[in-house]
């Protein structure tokens, strides 16, 4: 009977061989990981191509307003940030939590809402130095404005700023795990609130104000598995994805929301007046209106006394408001 001459080397080369593998696969992957480290001799190309904002409720709702009698000639000079927030660590101290560009979002909102002509204030000291430009070069010697018309004057001034961003408002989550095997979740809940006033610049009568707020939501869900597949091998596996509401998207929402109720307000408080009467009974101008009157009627509501929201008409210009049974 032949027999092994070293049956004990033969059990020996074993754990030699499976450690020998598991260096081996070990040495592989950090030199692949080290391989996505080392920075590309090219430069990074474009994968995506550049696209419009993509428009939001209000949005839509701005571009189906009815149309008005007249546009209203508005001056905005500045919409700014007046909450004093920065994002928190480990981002840049120097970073605030809102965009620094409401102006412009507010100026494209009133463009769209096809009731205002905005005028340029922002940017009013280049706009004269290119108009004394153009004098200059067109009538360099008696020094008359010729045809370069005169600028023109705005009716109202529109004001405002982001007065609040409110972080972590709201946090939570959950979990769950089963032999080694789970999941959870996490959310955080932040808010923003702008206000928008409208000015009489003969009298400097504030005409009106609106508050708008948009909350931004925020959410993290992470799958999870950490088991022992022997007794001397251990899998673990995690993964993640984290979704977060575009900060300045929601700043644009919120905007577009307070042109909306200024537009509509400005309507019933007889300022300015829309082309066809009729179209005050629109869906779109009742359902913005009951929002700012419920907001006030349920203030003063008790439970189990709610009562439909009255149609209103808009005021006729006399300083008074009919309503409607």
């Amino acid at each position: 009977m032949n027999t092994p001459r070293h049956p004990a080397r033969n059990g020996a080369r074993r754990p030699r061989t499976t450690r020998l593998i598991r260096s081996t696969l070990a040495l592989s992957v950090v030199g692949v990981l080290s391989a996505c480290a080392v920075p590309p001799s090219e430069p990074v190309q474009l994968t995506t191509a550049a696209t419009l904002t993509p428009p939001s409720p209000s949005t839509r709702d701005l571009s189906q307003l009815p149309a008005p009698r007249g546009k209203v000639i508005a001056a905005v000079y500045g919409f700014r940030d007046q909450t004093g927030q920065y994002k928190p660590s480990p981002d840049s101290s120097f970073s605030t939590s809102v965009t620094q560009g409401a102006a412009s979002m507010l100026i494209k909102a009133l463009k769209d809402s096809g009731w205002f002509t905005p005028v340029e204030r922002e940017s009013l000291q280049e706009l004269l130095t290119e108009r004394r430009i153009v004098r200059a070069r067109e009538f360099p010697e008696n020094g008359t404005t010729g045809d370069v018309p005169p600028l023109l004057a705005a009716s109202i001034l529109l004001d405002g700023g982001i007065i609040a961003y409110e972080s972590n408002l709201r946090t939570g989550g959950i979990g769950a795990r089963f032999l080694g095997v789970g999941a959870s979740t996490q959310y955080r809940m932040d808010q923003v609130t702008v206000n928008l006033r409208s000015i009489d610049i003969r009298t400097g009568a504030v005409l009106h104000s609106v508050s708008t707020t948009k909350t931004i939501f925020s959410y993290e869900v992470t799958p999870s598995v950490y088991k022992f597949v022997n007794y001397t091998d251990l899998l673990e596996f995690e993964a993640g994805i984290t979704r977060n509401e575009p900060a300045q998207l929601s700043v644009k929402e919120a905007i577009e929301a307070a042109v909306i109720h200024l537009t509509i307000q400005g309507i019933k408080d007889g300022n300015w007046r829309l082309r066809n009467e009729a179209d005050w009974n629109s869906p779109l101008i009742q359902r913005y209106l009951a929002a700012a009157e419920g907001e006030t009627v349920n203030v003063v509501q008790t439970p189990g006394t709610a009562a439909r929201a009255p149609s209103l008409a808009p005021d006729p210009g006399e300083g008074s408001t009919r309503i409607e049974s």
